[in-house]
């Protein structure tokens, strides 16, 4: 199942919330007993749970980095086509250390950008961030199959795979009762809403 949270400041406030990470790591444990691992580099962190399937070794473990260390991904999710692109960027000169779709997803990022995306046949959440830019893409699937809640605020951007670990960075639950309506009503949000 796997799980995945992190932080993204805008501002040393919202940099200060870092130091929940383990805890909101922690508070996605059920969702992968296998292994758990924190990145952290100025303006972001990120955290996951890992319920090894593919690669069970080490090589596997997330947040993932390329060797240069200037991408990191923490992923949740299944990637059936993953052997073929692995194959399409192998024949682009990548080198990978894994089995895992984990790594094909990271270095398909790395090489494409967003537009790798769109070649992805599975269902997935993720974080990727690229440690030169500073800049952090969230995506999940095009169903929404696997769960990617988030929080922002003028000094960061929070995000996981469940309310409990957002609440752990000690974000005060609030209902937006305007909102619970209209989902009731319509059985989605639209914009500005979502």
């Amino acid at each position: 199942m796997c799980g995945i949270t992190g932080i993204f400041a805008h501002n040393e406030t919202g940099r200060i919330h870092q130091i929940n990470l383990q805890a909101a790591t922690q508070a996605l444990a059920r969702r992968g007993p296998d292994h758990q691992g924190q990145y952290i580099e100025q303006n972001v962190a990120l955290g996951h749970c890992r319920l090894a399937v593919l690669d069970i070794s080490p090589k596997g473990h997330q947040p993932m980095q390329d060797p240069e260390k200037r991408y990191s991904l923490a992923f949740n999710g299944e990637i059936y086509n993953f052997k073929a692109l692995r194959q399409e960027l192998q024949q682009a000169g990548v080198n990978f250390q894994s089995q895992t779709d984990t790594e094909v997803v990271l270095h398909g990022l790395a090489h494409q950008g967003p537009a790798f995306l769109s070649k992805l046949n599975g269902f997935f959440a993720l974080a990727w961030y690229n440690a030169q830019t500073q800049q952090l893409l969230l995506a999940r699937d095009r169903y929404g199959i696997k769960p990617l809640y988030y929080f922002a605020d003028a000094d960061k951007l929070i995000f996981a795979s469940e309310p409990a670990s957002i609440l752990a960075y000690g974000i005060q639950k609030q209902l937006n009762t305007t909102a619970l309506y209209t989902y009731l009503q319509l059985n989605y949000l639209p914009p500005p809403m979502a």
